[in-house]
Protein backbone atom coordinates (compact mmCIF):
# COMPACT_ATOMS: atom_id res chain seq x y z
CA UNK A 1 0.00 0.00 0.00
CA UNK A 2 3.04 2.02 0.91
CA UNK A 3 4.36 1.52 -2.25
CA UNK A 4 1.58 2.90 -3.96
CA UNK A 5 0.53 5.26 -2.32
CA UNK A 6 4.17 7.03 -3.45
CA UNK A 7 3.63 5.71 -6.86
CA UNK A 8 0.21 7.32 -6.95
CA UNK A 9 2.23 10.90 -5.46
CA UNK A 10 4.92 10.80 -7.91
CA UNK A 11 1.81 10.38 -11.03
CA UNK A 12 0.10 13.31 -9.50
CA UNK A 13 3.41 15.22 -8.97
CA UNK A 14 4.01 14.74 -12.78
CA UNK A 15 1.10 15.58 -13.74
CA UNK A 16 1.28 18.90 -11.76
CA UNK A 17 4.57 19.77 -13.51
CA UNK A 18 3.13 18.87 -17.18
CA UNK A 19 0.03 21.25 -16.46
CA UNK A 20 2.17 23.99 -15.16
CA UNK A 21 4.55 23.38 -18.60
CA UNK A 22 1.73 23.91 -20.71
CA UNK A 23 0.82 27.20 -19.10
CA UNK A 24 -3.01 25.42 -17.53
CA UNK A 25 -2.42 26.37 -14.26
CA UNK A 26 1.68 27.71 -14.01
CA UNK A 27 1.31 31.18 -16.12
CA UNK A 28 5.24 33.10 -16.89
CA UNK A 29 4.76 36.65 -17.59
CA UNK A 30 7.23 38.44 -19.89
CA UNK A 31 7.36 42.19 -19.53
CA UNK A 32 10.14 44.92 -19.58
CA UNK A 33 13.25 45.90 -17.77
CA UNK A 34 13.07 46.22 -14.10
CA UNK A 35 13.76 50.52 -14.27
CA UNK A 36 10.36 50.64 -16.67
CA UNK A 37 7.19 51.71 -15.14
CA UNK A 38 5.62 49.34 -17.09
CA UNK A 39 7.51 46.03 -15.16
CA UNK A 40 5.92 47.83 -11.87
CA UNK A 41 2.29 47.35 -14.05
CA UNK A 42 3.04 43.82 -15.04
CA UNK A 43 4.16 43.59 -10.81
CA UNK A 44 0.33 44.58 -10.14
CA UNK A 45 -1.25 42.35 -12.81
CA UNK A 46 0.78 39.45 -11.14
CA UNK A 47 -0.42 40.02 -8.08
CA UNK A 48 -4.35 40.55 -9.40
CA UNK A 49 -3.86 36.98 -11.22
CA UNK A 50 -2.63 35.51 -8.10
CA UNK A 51 -5.45 37.04 -5.86
CA UNK A 52 -8.25 36.43 -8.22
CA UNK A 53 -7.73 34.47 -11.28
CA UNK A 54 -8.91 31.08 -9.45
CA UNK A 55 -6.39 28.22 -10.29
CA UNK A 56 -4.22 30.33 -11.86
CA UNK A 57 -0.82 31.03 -10.84
CA UNK A 58 1.56 33.61 -12.05
CA UNK A 59 4.96 35.09 -11.58
CA UNK A 60 6.40 37.69 -13.97
CA UNK A 61 9.94 38.20 -15.32
CA UNK A 62 12.50 40.49 -16.59
CA UNK A 63 12.63 40.48 -20.54
CA UNK A 64 13.85 42.95 -23.30
CA UNK A 65 10.34 43.96 -24.26
CA UNK A 66 7.90 43.52 -27.30
CA UNK A 67 10.04 41.32 -29.87
CA UNK A 68 11.62 39.72 -26.91
CA UNK A 69 8.50 38.54 -25.63
CA UNK A 70 7.23 37.71 -29.19
CA UNK A 71 10.00 35.08 -29.59
CA UNK A 72 9.77 34.06 -26.02
CA UNK A 73 6.10 33.87 -26.89
CA UNK A 74 6.80 31.74 -29.80
CA UNK A 75 9.23 29.52 -28.15
CA UNK A 76 6.56 28.53 -24.90
CA UNK A 77 9.49 29.97 -22.53
CA UNK A 78 6.60 32.66 -21.55
CA UNK A 79 2.52 32.56 -21.54
CA UNK A 80 2.24 36.76 -21.44
CA UNK A 81 3.49 39.02 -22.39
CA UNK A 82 4.08 42.87 -23.32
CA UNK A 83 3.58 44.07 -26.64
CA UNK A 84 3.01 46.97 -28.74
CA UNK A 85 0.28 47.32 -30.56
CA UNK A 86 1.88 48.06 -34.05
CA UNK A 87 5.07 45.55 -33.58
CA UNK A 88 2.07 42.94 -32.91
CA UNK A 89 0.53 43.71 -36.14
CA UNK A 90 4.01 42.90 -37.98
CA UNK A 91 4.55 40.00 -36.15
CA UNK A 92 1.05 38.09 -36.36
CA UNK A 93 1.00 39.15 -40.64
CA UNK A 94 4.65 38.41 -40.85
CA UNK A 95 5.59 42.13 -42.76
CA UNK A 96 8.45 44.13 -42.17
CA UNK A 97 11.06 43.79 -39.49
CA UNK A 98 9.07 39.86 -39.30
CA UNK A 99 8.92 39.26 -42.96
CA UNK A 100 8.57 35.49 -43.03
CA UNK A 101 8.79 34.61 -39.71
CA UNK A 102 5.43 35.96 -38.72
CA UNK A 103 4.98 35.15 -34.99
CA UNK A 104 1.35 33.88 -33.76
CA UNK A 105 0.60 35.58 -30.67
CA UNK A 106 -3.08 36.47 -29.25
CA UNK A 107 -4.77 39.84 -27.96
CA UNK A 108 -5.67 39.56 -23.96
CA UNK A 109 -6.18 43.55 -23.75
CA UNK A 110 -4.45 46.68 -24.31
CA UNK A 111 -3.84 48.48 -20.93
CA UNK A 112 -2.52 51.74 -22.12
CA UNK A 113 -2.15 54.16 -25.00
CA UNK A 114 1.24 56.05 -26.48
CA UNK A 115 0.13 59.20 -28.71
CA UNK A 116 2.97 60.25 -30.57
CA UNK A 117 3.48 63.99 -30.07
CA UNK A 118 5.47 65.86 -32.58
CA UNK A 119 6.68 68.54 -30.65
CA UNK A 120 8.61 71.80 -32.48
CA UNK A 121 9.77 75.41 -31.84
CA UNK A 122 7.56 77.51 -32.16
CA UNK A 123 9.53 80.35 -33.39
CA UNK A 124 10.56 78.02 -36.19
CA UNK A 125 7.79 78.83 -38.36
CA UNK A 126 6.14 75.32 -38.48
CA UNK A 127 2.27 74.87 -38.14
CA UNK A 128 1.85 71.77 -40.14
CA UNK A 129 2.73 68.42 -40.18
CA UNK A 130 3.83 69.34 -44.17
CA UNK A 131 5.29 71.84 -43.20
CA UNK A 132 8.38 69.77 -41.75
CA UNK A 133 9.85 68.46 -45.54
CA UNK A 134 13.10 69.50 -45.54
CA UNK A 135 13.44 70.71 -41.71
CA UNK A 136 15.59 69.31 -39.20
CA UNK A 137 13.87 66.67 -36.97
CA UNK A 138 14.47 63.75 -34.83
CA UNK A 139 11.76 60.86 -35.37
CA UNK A 140 12.46 59.50 -32.20
CA UNK A 141 15.07 58.03 -30.52
CA UNK A 142 17.39 55.52 -32.20
CA UNK A 143 16.00 51.87 -32.25
CA UNK A 144 12.70 53.33 -30.31
CA UNK A 145 9.03 52.07 -31.69
CA UNK A 146 9.07 55.74 -31.97
CA UNK A 147 11.32 56.01 -34.50
CA UNK A 148 10.14 53.37 -36.95
CA UNK A 149 6.40 54.82 -36.59
CA UNK A 150 7.19 58.29 -37.39
CA UNK A 151 9.32 57.65 -40.05
CA UNK A 152 6.35 55.09 -41.84
CA UNK A 153 4.00 58.00 -41.06
CA UNK A 154 5.86 60.50 -42.91
CA UNK A 155 6.32 57.91 -45.53
CA UNK A 156 2.46 57.63 -45.80
CA UNK A 157 1.88 60.91 -45.57
CA UNK A 158 4.51 62.00 -48.50
CA UNK A 159 6.70 64.35 -45.95
CA UNK A 160 10.25 64.46 -46.09
CA UNK A 161 11.93 65.78 -42.96
CA UNK A 162 15.99 66.20 -42.60
CA UNK A 163 15.91 63.35 -40.04
CA UNK A 164 18.59 64.05 -36.96
CA UNK A 165 19.60 60.87 -34.62
CA UNK A 166 20.31 60.92 -31.10
CA UNK A 167 19.59 60.17 -27.48
CA UNK A 168 16.97 62.33 -25.42
CA UNK A 169 19.39 64.30 -23.82
CA UNK A 170 21.31 65.38 -26.98
CA UNK A 171 18.30 65.82 -28.78
CA UNK A 172 16.44 67.79 -26.21
CA UNK A 173 19.70 70.06 -25.55
CA UNK A 174 19.61 70.35 -29.51
CA UNK A 175 16.31 71.50 -29.95
CA UNK A 176 17.12 74.03 -26.63
CA UNK A 177 19.51 75.55 -28.43
CA UNK A 178 17.96 76.17 -32.04
CA UNK A 179 20.19 73.42 -33.59
CA UNK A 180 17.10 70.85 -34.17
CA UNK A 181 13.33 72.34 -35.35
CA UNK A 182 11.58 69.51 -32.85
CA UNK A 183 11.12 65.82 -32.19
CA UNK A 184 8.52 63.03 -31.81
CA UNK A 185 7.98 62.05 -28.48
CA UNK A 186 6.02 59.23 -26.75
CA UNK A 187 3.20 61.13 -24.73
CA UNK A 188 2.15 60.01 -21.35
CA UNK A 189 -1.69 59.41 -21.43
CA UNK A 190 -3.13 62.75 -22.77
CA UNK A 191 0.21 64.99 -21.37
CA UNK A 192 3.39 65.45 -22.83
CA UNK A 193 5.91 63.70 -21.49
CA UNK A 194 8.68 65.01 -19.06
CA UNK A 195 11.24 65.86 -21.60
CA UNK A 196 8.71 67.71 -23.80
CA UNK A 197 7.89 69.87 -20.72
CA UNK A 198 11.25 70.63 -20.17
CA UNK A 199 11.92 72.39 -23.44
CA UNK A 200 8.90 74.12 -22.96
CA UNK A 201 10.34 75.48 -19.79
CA UNK A 202 13.17 77.26 -22.19
CA UNK A 203 11.24 78.24 -25.08
CA UNK A 204 7.43 78.18 -26.54
CA UNK A 205 6.53 74.78 -28.30
CA UNK A 206 4.07 73.59 -30.57
CA UNK A 207 2.42 70.42 -31.26
CA UNK A 208 1.48 69.88 -34.33
CA UNK A 209 -2.08 68.12 -35.41
CA UNK A 210 -2.70 65.80 -38.29
CA UNK A 211 -5.41 67.36 -40.50
CA UNK A 212 -8.60 65.42 -41.30
CA UNK A 213 -7.22 64.07 -44.65
CA UNK A 214 -4.35 62.97 -42.99
CA UNK A 215 -6.31 60.72 -40.43
CA UNK A 216 -8.24 59.31 -43.02
CA UNK A 217 -5.26 58.32 -44.68
CA UNK A 218 -3.14 56.97 -42.03
CA UNK A 219 -6.40 54.73 -41.07
CA UNK A 220 -6.87 53.14 -44.32
CA UNK A 221 -2.98 52.62 -45.22
CA UNK A 222 -1.65 52.01 -41.46
CA UNK A 223 -3.80 49.44 -39.90
CA UNK A 224 -1.06 48.79 -37.39
CA UNK A 225 -1.72 52.37 -35.46
CA UNK A 226 -4.34 54.24 -34.28
CA UNK A 227 -5.11 58.08 -34.53
CA UNK A 228 -6.30 59.61 -31.33
CA UNK A 229 -7.90 63.23 -30.39
CA UNK A 230 -5.85 64.80 -27.82
CA UNK A 231 -8.14 67.63 -25.68
CA UNK A 232 -6.42 70.68 -25.03
CA UNK A 233 -4.04 70.87 -22.25
CA UNK A 234 -1.57 68.55 -22.83
CA UNK A 235 0.96 71.10 -21.59
CA UNK A 236 0.39 74.47 -20.80
CA UNK A 237 -0.93 76.59 -23.55
CA UNK A 238 -1.26 73.65 -25.79
CA UNK A 239 -4.80 73.46 -27.87
CA UNK A 240 -6.41 70.08 -28.28
CA UNK A 241 -4.64 68.20 -31.54
CA UNK A 242 -4.99 64.97 -33.25
CA UNK A 243 -1.67 62.46 -33.62
CA UNK A 244 -1.14 58.67 -34.39
CA UNK A 245 -0.71 56.56 -31.37
CA UNK A 246 0.21 52.70 -30.57
CA UNK A 247 -1.14 50.81 -28.23
CA UNK A 248 0.56 48.82 -25.38
CA UNK A 249 -1.07 45.20 -24.78
CA UNK A 250 -0.49 41.80 -23.62
CA UNK A 251 -0.41 39.22 -25.52
CA UNK A 252 -0.68 35.08 -24.87
CA UNK A 253 0.62 31.97 -26.84
CA UNK A 254 -2.21 30.62 -28.89
CA UNK A 255 -1.77 27.51 -27.07
CA UNK A 256 -2.99 28.74 -23.50
CA UNK A 257 -5.87 27.25 -22.62
CA UNK A 258 -9.12 28.90 -23.05
CA UNK A 259 -10.31 28.53 -19.33
CA UNK A 260 -6.96 30.44 -18.13
CA UNK A 261 -6.91 33.16 -20.72
CA UNK A 262 -10.67 34.05 -19.95
CA UNK A 263 -9.78 33.82 -15.82
CA UNK A 264 -7.20 36.10 -16.35
CA UNK A 265 -8.33 38.49 -18.29
CA UNK A 266 -11.33 38.53 -16.42
CA UNK A 267 -9.81 38.64 -12.81
CA UNK A 268 -7.75 41.67 -14.84
CA UNK A 269 -11.11 43.95 -15.66
CA UNK A 270 -12.58 44.16 -12.66
CA UNK A 271 -10.02 44.84 -10.24
CA UNK A 272 -8.20 47.26 -11.90
CA UNK A 273 -7.33 49.41 -8.51
CA UNK A 274 -3.88 48.07 -7.99
CA UNK A 275 -3.08 48.39 -11.86
CA UNK A 276 -3.83 51.95 -11.93
CA UNK A 277 -2.12 52.60 -8.46
CA UNK A 278 0.79 51.01 -10.05
CA UNK A 279 0.87 52.85 -13.56
CA UNK A 280 -1.42 56.04 -12.85
CA UNK A 281 -2.00 56.46 -16.70
CA UNK A 282 -4.98 54.11 -15.63
CA UNK A 283 -6.64 55.92 -13.73
CA UNK A 284 -10.70 55.97 -14.77
CA UNK A 285 -9.34 54.35 -18.24
CA UNK A 286 -12.03 51.55 -19.95
CA UNK A 287 -9.31 48.58 -20.45
CA UNK A 288 -12.02 46.87 -22.40
CA UNK A 289 -13.17 49.53 -24.43
CA UNK A 290 -9.20 50.40 -25.52
CA UNK A 291 -8.63 46.68 -26.53
CA UNK A 292 -11.74 47.04 -28.46
CA UNK A 293 -10.44 50.22 -30.24
CA UNK A 294 -6.52 49.51 -30.52
CA UNK A 295 -6.00 45.97 -30.70
CA UNK A 296 -4.19 44.82 -33.69
CA UNK A 297 -4.50 40.84 -33.56
CA UNK A 298 -7.01 38.44 -33.32
CA UNK A 299 -8.27 37.71 -29.51
CA UNK A 300 -7.53 35.04 -27.43
CA UNK A 301 -10.95 32.90 -27.60
CA UNK A 302 -10.98 32.60 -23.94
CA UNK A 303 -10.05 36.33 -23.72
CA UNK A 304 -12.88 37.24 -26.64
CA UNK A 305 -15.64 34.66 -24.21
CA UNK A 306 -15.44 37.28 -21.55
CA UNK A 307 -15.46 40.28 -23.67
CA UNK A 308 -19.10 38.80 -25.48
CA UNK A 309 -19.96 37.96 -21.92
CA UNK A 310 -19.31 41.97 -20.88
CA UNK A 311 -21.58 42.52 -24.53
CA UNK A 312 -18.84 44.05 -26.11
CA UNK A 313 -18.73 43.99 -29.72
CA UNK A 314 -15.45 42.89 -31.04
CA UNK A 315 -14.06 44.22 -33.77
CA UNK A 316 -13.58 42.24 -37.34
CA UNK A 317 -9.62 42.26 -36.85
CA UNK A 318 -10.15 41.21 -33.79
Amino acid sequence: MRKLTAAAAAAMAALTLSQGAQGADEILIGSTSTSSSHYSYFVAVNQVINDYAEGVNASVVETGATVDNLRRLSRGQVDLGLVTTNVGYHAYKGTGAFDGHAVDSRLLWVYTVAPQNVVVRRDAGIATLAGLDGRRLNPGITGSATEKTTEAVMRTLGISPDYVRGSTSDIVSAIKDNRLNGYVKSGVGDRLDGSSLDIATFTPIRVLSLTGEQKRTLREEMPDIGVVDVPAGAAEGIPAYATWAFGVAVHARPGLSDEAAYRIVKAVMEHQGPQANAFKSLEGADLGAMTMDYGTVPLHPGAARYYREQGMDIPDQL
